[in-house]
């Protein structure tokens, strides 16, 4: 069975869920802000060119995650298209944030790919390659941020009684994140290792009849050796160069989660010390990475609210939420809805097709 008919019902089901929880979560932050005059106001009274600077920034789900997987898809098959590259990237972030834990993108993304024609295993080796350019970027973009000082002053700003302060939980969540990254590029460079920590576990689990997780663990496996190839693939001075780029173009492709705080700051007219929120936002992006609901839904309108307290006056939180969501997720989600239900309303009508033939 094709995507066509597996996917349509999840991403649907998803895409129910993060707009429910989502319309739940604002109505609670505008019982929150207690102030609907205030709210409309604000609404009224943005500063639009921050606004078209906002619409700018969403695009770049597209064009930047696209761009960085063109170069990584052109390393390991030329006649790679960028318009199924744009697309791929884009429809990565859209179905992220119509699953779990970001479950559905690389699938979308994979797919995307072979739609335009990239053969099947290199269009696998290329998302997996871009997820190790992401892993990169934030792992080595935390560490220089705090090398220069930048969101120092964060230390003022307690979030558990005084006992954590923001700069603090930046810190553990950067961790947290080096230390996943360091996990999987060990793993992918030494499959030996991780071959045998999978056939240990895999054996522990059999003499506990636990066959179901057996099986998942050896489709691990499995996925050990694809990644070693994709490394192989890409250890060249050809290979080290693609990927050096899709590492700076990590900065685009992320570039909507990191600075649509400062934008959504700016419409409102609320002046914030760039380096500061640009921190905030990279947090706000660390804590949302594997959340468990579609794109974060409710955790993220929490988190962002609770973090970004330091700036945005209690009356203006439901505004501030609102924008931040539009710029960030809902333009995505909006446009690449639009394309997929295209495609499916094409395979329907070849359907129809066949069947009258």
């Amino acid at each position: 069975m094709t995507i066509e008919h597996q996917a349509p019902r999840l991403l649907r089901r998803g895409l129910e869920i993060f707009a429910a929880i989502s319309v739940a979560g604002f109505l609670g932050l505008l019982l929150y802000g207690n102030n609907l005059e205030r709210f409309l106001a604000a609404m009224l009274s943005l500063r639009v060119r921050w606004l078209l600077v906002g619409v700018g920034l969403a695009s770049l789900d597209w064009f930047g995650g696209g761009l960085r997987l063109y170069i990584l898809c052109r390393h390991v098959y030329p006649a790679q298209s960028l318009k199924g590259a744009i697309l791929a990237g884009g429809l990565n972030t859209w179905a992220s944030y119509l699953t779990p834990s970001q479950t559905g993108g690389g699938p979308m993304m994979v797919y995307t790919l072979n739609r335009y024609g990239t053969p099947l295993p290199r269009a696998v080796v290329a998302g997996l390659m871009s997820f190790v350019a992401t892993v990169i970027f934030f792992a080595v973009a935390g560490p220089v941020a705090i090398f220069f000082g930048a969101g120092r002053s964060l230390e003022r700003h307690s979030v558990i009684s005084g006992a954590i302060d923001l700069y603090d939980l930046f810190q553990l969540s950067l961790g947290g994140f080096v230390g996943i990254g360091l996990f999987i590029i060990l793993m992918m460079s030494f499959p030996g290792i991780a071959r045998a920590l999978a056939r240990s576990t895999k054996a522990a689990l059999e003499r506990r009849h636990r066959t179901r997780w057996a099986e998942r663990v050896s489709r691990v496996e499995a996925g050990i050796d694809q990644a070693h190839d994709a490394i192989v693939a890409f250890a060249s001075p050809r290979g080290w160069a693609a990927m050096g780029a899709a590492v700076l173009l990590s900065a685009a492709a992320h570039a909507n989660k990191l600075l649509a705080g400062y934008v959504v700051l700016q419409a409102l007219g609320i002046e914030a010390p760039f380096l500061e929120v640009l921190m905030l936002q990279t947090l706000i992006a660390f804590l949302l990475y594997f959340a468990p609901t579609p794109g974060g839904a409710g955790l993220a309108e929490i988190v962002s609210a609770a973090v970004m307290s330091i700036y945005v006056p209690r009356e203006l939180t439901p505004s501030y939420i609102l924008l931040w969501r539009i710029v960030v997720s809902y333009l995505t989600v909006g446009f690449g809805s639009t394309v997929f239900w295209y495609w499916l309303k094409g395979a329907e009508g070849r359907h129809a097709s066949a069947e009258s033939d």
